[in-house]
């Protein structure tokens, strides 16, 4: 007879009657209401602190907005708020930030994406259990010290093919910035790669496709939604970089597209006035709020961008 039912001779129809604690109806689901409750405050907290840091940067920005007018902010090629003849063109900073990423883009997303699919698809485990670690250690690596790899080594090495390379520029500050986000693409990548099902690959395989052809033809279509997220996650971790730039990339805003050349980009101008060396309230002060909310908008729109095409590929596959 199971435990827990009365061992006495039951009446022929009668229900067995449990001998075991039980709790109320109150009492009975407690702890998955607690583990509910908390789940919810975990998860409403980001809410709660983007919330706040956006209404921050609209509030600081006002400020800002109410001496400078959005025509000069947009349409000025200067960005000299700290000077006696101040400039607010936003637009060269802007472009010093575009320019690092996309130069660090252009190194991480193909070598990030080498790097998943040989990790997925042909990589040993031995190998993949030795070789996975130890490329996610970069990401580990503090960015101060990447910034002065840039200045230090990469610099001068390219200073070797490019004579006239300044000792400050963006191609060399947009290098390493791939270097370092090169981890978190490939590791995301294989991640979102090793979660297809063999099925597809097997499929593959009986239609006679090679391994190469059904890692490039099945196997990265079918992840191209997690694949996209690490992207995503990429290039706003390049935007949003700070001492790479400010240390290897320079400290002047130029207004241009030429890797060659030194630039500021949004967060190294953020870092530099945030120091304390300028005096809280004025318009100087204000500025790094007003970068930071222009800063803010370019990653969302990145983010916004990054879903759609997400979502719109995992609807094709």
């Amino acid at each position: 007879m199971a435990a827990g039912v009365s061992q006495s001779k039951a009446t022929p129809g009668a229900r067995p009657q449990r001998t075991d604690l039980t709790f109320g109806p109150g009492h009975r689901y407690w702890k998955d209401h607690a583990v509910r409750y908390a789940l919810f405050l975990a998860a409403s907290s980001s809410v709660v602190v983007t919330t706040g840091i956006v209404l921050i940067l609209l509030y600081e920005s006002s400020g800002f907005f109410a001496k400078v007018s959005l025509w000069e902010f947009f349409t000025d090629p200067l960005w000299t708020p700290l000077f006696a003849d101040a400039h607010f063109g936003i637009g060269s900073l802007v472009a010093g930030t575009l320019v690092t990423t996309v130069v660090a883009l252009a190194v991480a997303l193909p070598v990030g994406t080498i790097v998943a699919i040989y990790l997925s698809e042909f990589a040993p485990f031995a190998l993949r259990e030795v070789i996975k670690p130890v490329l996610e250690l970069l990401s580990a690596v503090p960015t101060v010290i990447y910034g002065y790899f840039a200045l230090l080594f990469v610099t001068p090495l390219l200073q070797r093919v490019l004579p006239d390379l300044p000792s400050f520029s963006m191609l060399s500050a947009g290098i390493v910035m791939g270097i370092m986000i090169i981890p978190y693409v490939s590791s995301l990548s294989e991640d979102a790669m090793r979660a297809v099902p063999m099925l597809l690959r097997e499929g593959s395989y009986a239609l006679g496709a090679n391994k190469m052809l059904t890692s490039l033809k099945v196997v990265y279509p079918a992840a191209l939604s997690g694949i996209g997220a690490a992207y995503i996650l990429g290039i706003s971790r390049a935007i949003g970089e700070t001492m790479i730039v400010a240390i290897a990339a320079g400290t002047q805003a130029n207004l241009t597209i030429n890797p060659l050349r030194p630039a500021q980009t949004i967060t190294a101008y953020i870092a530099e006035v945030s120091r304390g060396d300028t005096p809280p309230g004025g318009v100087g002060y204000q500025s790094i709020f007003a970068a930071g909310l222009t800063l803010f908008l370019i990653t969302l729109g990145f983010n916004i961008l990054g879903h759609i095409l997400r979502k719109r590929f995992r609807e094709a596959y």
